[in-house]
């Protein structure tokens, strides 16, 4: 391998220098047996960030509005507790918040399909701590969807 190759595997990446090596990684939830595209196929990151903006957004007025009543500085900590409640409610009974919905998106269970209440409880919680929610396995999927056991799939 001479300079230039060595140079352009590390610009490209790992992975990339592992397609080149031969590794066959696959697509995108196929270890999970989703399709690669279309209905039942794991949601985008850009989809999952919008859906996560536009709850966010809903907690903060809700937060904003009805709880703090304009007191800025507690705006934020009750935000956090509206998305908490908010999240447990609404993915633990019908498998979306109203930005999931919004953007296509459902949270499932690998094994049932459905949520339940305990599982989005667990998820919900470890979504809350963010760290769980920026560590990514090969399929996409955050910490906390993979401690769960679940996955968002496009609707």
């Amino acid at each position: 391998m001479d300079n230039r190759q060595a140079i352009g595997s590390w610009l490209s990446g790992p992975r990339a220098a592992m397609e080149e090596a031969g590794a066959d990684f696959g697509y995108r939830g196929e270890q999970l047996g989703l399709p690669e595209h279309g209905p039942h196929s794991i949601a985008r990151p850009g989809r999952r960030l919008g859906a996560l903006a536009v709850d966010w957004a809903l907690c903060v007025l809700i937060a904003y509005g009805l709880i703090t009543q304009g007191n800025t500085p507690a705006t934020s900590n009750w935000a956090l507790a509206v998305f908490f409640v908010l999240s447990v409610l609404t993915v633990g009974t019908v498998g979306y918040t109203p930005g999931k919905r919004l953007f296509g998106i459902r949270v499932v269970a690998l094994a049932t399909g459905a949520v339940s209440p305990p599982r989005a409880l667990l998820r919900t919680v470890l979504l809350c701590l963010a760290i769980p929610a920026l560590v990514w396995d090969r399929d996409g999927r955050g910490l906390h969807d993979r401690l769960a056991k679940t996955v968002e799939v496009r609707l």
